[in-house]
């Protein structure tokens, strides 16, 4: 198949692409081209800017794809410039779990529904999780939710990591910076890189309709990684309400994703506990 992407140059769009590509897949990417073609050849690399619709109509003009993985969809006109220039018979999109309120256990993919959360043109917003609601309402514009696919992840964690949102707490308790958790003893679920990859990768191969969630099995408080990293460093951590406010705050209760649809598609996720502390290990040393 004839596959874009729009993005994945970084972070978990690596192991996604190499993912496409090792299935057979030709591979076109389309970015700003500020971070380089880590693929080189392997791989079609076009330049534009996703948030000018006449970039991307100049590039793309009507071309059509097989599928297209949109990761850079913030916003109803994000979608709209993409989607008004390109056709595709299959589109998905790099959705967030942030579109679901409020925190609690085993969220469902129905417990947002796309299809009839009112529509708004607007650039990216200062609400990341509206701004994402508002990308996957705008898609179904252009596309018939039966061909649509929005990826519905938490918070992304792994080797290549440009936020540093998990190097905080090493960096902090390394360095005996005062910090201010929130949430100390809440658990929350997340998902490595690698499996945030392949998944997209997976789906290219399995289509399914509709919302899905993806994330590891089990959660893990900032307690636990803050132990962790107290343990392998000898160091302790400085708390204090006047510390530098955590990554990883604001989890009001105990919050985890409900993958069943995932599973039934055939794609199973691996335990937190197998990676965390592996990647812990990788920020410290």
């Amino acid at each position: 198949m004839n596959v874009l992407i729009v993005g994945g140059t970084r972070f978990f769009g690596i192991p996604m692409v190499n993912s496409i590509l090792d299935n057979g897949h030709n591979v076109t990417i389309a970015t700003r081209g500020n971070h380089g073609n880590p693929f080189n050849e392997k791989v079609c690399h076009i330049i534009m800017n996703k948030t000018d619709a006449n970039s991307v109509k100049n590039v793309l003009g009507n071309k059509e794809y097989d599928v297209i993985i949109d990761k850079i969809a913030y916003s109803s006109n994000d979608v709209r410039s993409l989607l008004e220039n390109v056709r595709c018979n299959r589109y998905i999109q790099m959705s967030s779990c942030a579109v679901y309120s409020g925190n609690r256990s085993l969220i469902c993919e129905n417990e947002f529904d796309t299809e009839n959360h009112k529509l708004t043109w607007m650039d990216r917003p200062e609400d990341y999780a509206e701004g994402k609601r508002q990308a996957e309402r705008a898609a179904l514009e252009f596309m018939d939710i039966s061909k649509c696919t929005f990826v519905r992840y938490p918070v992304v964690m792994g080797k290549n990591d440009y936020t540093g949102r998990l190097r905080f707490y090493i960096e902090h308790i390394i360095n005996q910076i005062p910090m201010y958790i929130d949430s100390l003893n809440i658990g929350a679920s997340y998902i490595n890189q690698s499996e945030a990859g392949e998944f997209i990768s997976y789906l290219v191969d399995h289509p399914i309709s509709g919302p899905i969630n993806g994330c590891s099995k089990g959660v893990i408080s900032q307690k636990e990684i803050v132990e962790y990293i107290e343990s392998k460093s000898g160091k302790k951590a400085v708390l204090s309400e006047n510390g530098d406010p955590a990554s990883y705050n604001g989890i009001k209760a105990e919050t985890s994703y409900d993958c069943t649809k995932a599973e039934r598609l055939g794609y199973k996720f691996s335990n937190i506990s197998s990676w965390i502390f592996e990647l812990i290990n990788f920020y410290l040393s």
